[in-house]
Protein backbone atom coordinates (compact mmCIF):
# COMPACT_ATOMS: atom_id res chain seq x y z
CA UNK A 1 0.00 0.00 0.00
CA UNK A 2 1.20 3.48 -0.66
CA UNK A 3 0.25 6.77 0.33
CA UNK A 4 -0.33 10.23 -2.21
CA UNK A 5 0.76 13.04 -0.08
CA UNK A 6 0.37 15.33 -3.39
CA UNK A 7 -0.13 14.76 -7.28
CA UNK A 8 3.15 13.18 -8.84
CA UNK A 9 4.86 12.26 -5.18
CA UNK A 10 3.82 8.97 -3.51
CA UNK A 11 5.41 7.34 -0.81
CA UNK A 12 5.51 3.46 -0.82
CA UNK A 13 5.28 1.32 2.16
CA UNK A 14 9.35 0.41 1.76
CA UNK A 15 10.28 4.07 2.57
CA UNK A 16 7.97 4.43 5.81
CA UNK A 17 8.90 2.45 8.91
CA UNK A 18 6.09 2.16 11.35
CA UNK A 19 6.90 0.76 15.03
CA UNK A 20 4.58 0.66 17.90
CA UNK A 21 5.58 1.51 21.36
CA UNK A 22 4.15 1.64 24.87
CA UNK A 23 1.67 4.65 24.85
CA UNK A 24 0.57 6.54 28.33
CA UNK A 25 -3.18 8.23 28.21
CA UNK A 26 -6.35 6.48 27.80
CA UNK A 27 -7.16 3.02 27.60
CA UNK A 28 -7.04 2.24 31.79
CA UNK A 29 -4.93 -1.13 31.84
CA UNK A 30 -4.59 -1.63 28.03
CA UNK A 31 -2.43 0.49 28.14
CA UNK A 32 0.18 -0.99 30.28
CA UNK A 33 -0.12 -4.42 28.15
CA UNK A 34 -0.53 -3.25 24.39
CA UNK A 35 1.79 -1.31 22.09
CA UNK A 36 -0.77 0.88 20.72
CA UNK A 37 1.80 4.28 19.83
CA UNK A 38 3.15 4.32 16.14
CA UNK A 39 6.55 5.56 15.75
CA UNK A 40 7.49 6.24 12.39
CA UNK A 41 10.28 6.53 10.95
CA UNK A 42 11.48 8.28 7.40
CA UNK A 43 14.62 8.54 5.99
CA UNK A 44 14.05 12.10 4.22
CA UNK A 45 18.05 12.52 3.35
CA UNK A 46 18.02 8.84 1.35
CA UNK A 47 14.44 8.98 -0.25
CA UNK A 48 14.19 8.93 -4.34
CA UNK A 49 10.71 10.50 -4.65
CA UNK A 50 11.87 13.98 -2.86
CA UNK A 51 13.37 16.73 -4.79
CA UNK A 52 16.98 18.34 -3.33
CA UNK A 53 14.37 21.43 -2.21
CA UNK A 54 12.04 19.69 -0.52
CA UNK A 55 14.48 17.83 1.17
CA UNK A 56 16.13 20.34 2.68
CA UNK A 57 13.11 22.08 3.31
CA UNK A 58 11.62 18.98 4.99
CA UNK A 59 14.08 18.77 7.18
CA UNK A 60 14.09 22.02 7.97
CA UNK A 61 10.26 22.08 8.75
CA UNK A 62 10.75 19.08 11.01
CA UNK A 63 13.43 20.23 13.47
CA UNK A 64 13.62 18.51 16.02
CA UNK A 65 11.92 15.35 14.54
CA UNK A 66 14.68 15.03 12.57
CA UNK A 67 17.84 13.40 13.16
CA UNK A 68 21.46 13.50 12.12
CA UNK A 69 21.23 11.57 9.52
CA UNK A 70 18.58 13.14 7.75
CA UNK A 71 15.84 10.57 9.08
CA UNK A 72 12.44 12.18 10.76
CA UNK A 73 10.77 10.45 13.18
CA UNK A 74 7.05 11.12 14.44
CA UNK A 75 4.85 9.28 17.25
CA UNK A 76 0.95 9.20 17.02
CA UNK A 77 -0.68 8.09 20.93
CA UNK A 78 -3.69 10.71 20.56
CA UNK A 79 -5.62 7.00 19.78
CA UNK A 80 -6.37 3.99 21.30
CA UNK A 81 -5.79 1.46 18.68
CA UNK A 82 -2.45 0.83 16.24
CA UNK A 83 -4.51 1.26 13.19
CA UNK A 84 -5.50 5.24 14.13
CA UNK A 85 -2.05 6.01 15.05
CA UNK A 86 -0.48 4.96 12.41
CA UNK A 87 -2.80 6.34 9.93
CA UNK A 88 -2.23 9.85 12.49
CA UNK A 89 1.68 10.21 12.22
CA UNK A 90 1.68 9.24 7.73
CA UNK A 91 -0.97 11.84 7.84
CA UNK A 92 1.22 14.28 9.90
CA UNK A 93 4.49 13.21 7.70
CA UNK A 94 2.65 13.78 3.93
CA UNK A 95 1.28 17.55 5.71
CA UNK A 96 4.78 18.18 6.57
CA UNK A 97 6.03 17.31 3.13
CA UNK A 98 2.88 18.78 0.92
CA UNK A 99 3.90 21.96 3.57
CA UNK A 100 8.30 21.64 2.51
CA UNK A 101 6.85 21.39 -1.49
CA UNK A 102 4.95 24.80 -1.55
CA UNK A 103 6.53 27.22 -3.18
CA UNK A 104 6.37 30.63 -1.79
CA UNK A 105 4.83 33.00 -4.04
CA UNK A 106 7.31 35.59 -5.26
CA UNK A 107 6.79 39.19 -4.05
CA UNK A 108 7.67 42.60 -5.82
CA UNK A 109 8.23 44.72 -3.27
CA UNK A 110 6.62 48.38 -4.34
CA UNK A 111 7.62 51.41 -3.59
CA UNK A 112 4.32 54.39 -2.34
CA UNK A 113 3.32 56.36 -5.57
CA UNK A 114 4.46 60.00 -5.59
CA UNK A 115 0.19 60.98 -4.78
CA UNK A 116 0.34 58.72 -1.56
CA UNK A 117 4.15 60.18 -0.86
CA UNK A 118 2.38 64.00 -0.65
CA UNK A 119 -0.64 63.13 0.77
CA UNK A 120 1.67 61.91 3.86
CA UNK A 121 3.77 65.23 3.64
CA UNK A 122 0.73 66.99 4.16
CA UNK A 123 -0.54 65.50 7.09
CA UNK A 124 3.01 65.35 8.51
CA UNK A 125 2.61 69.25 7.80
CA UNK A 126 -1.02 70.08 9.10
CA UNK A 127 -0.03 68.01 12.25
CA UNK A 128 2.67 70.46 12.23
CA UNK A 129 0.78 73.04 12.47
CA UNK A 130 -2.02 72.24 15.19
CA UNK A 131 1.13 71.56 17.49
CA UNK A 132 2.49 75.31 16.21
CA UNK A 133 -0.51 76.91 17.01
CA UNK A 134 -0.47 75.30 20.76
CA UNK A 135 2.44 76.98 21.78
CA UNK A 136 1.87 79.96 24.00
CA UNK A 137 3.79 83.07 22.74
CA UNK A 138 4.39 85.57 25.15
CA UNK A 139 4.70 89.01 22.75
CA UNK A 140 7.08 92.01 24.32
Amino acid sequence: MSVEVMPGLILRDEDLRVTYILASGPGGQNVNKVATAAQLRFDAAGSPVLSERVRTRLLEIAGSRATRDGEIVLTGRRFRTQQRNREDVIERLAVMIREAAHRQAFRVPTRPGKAARQRRMDGKSHRAGIKRNRKVRLDD
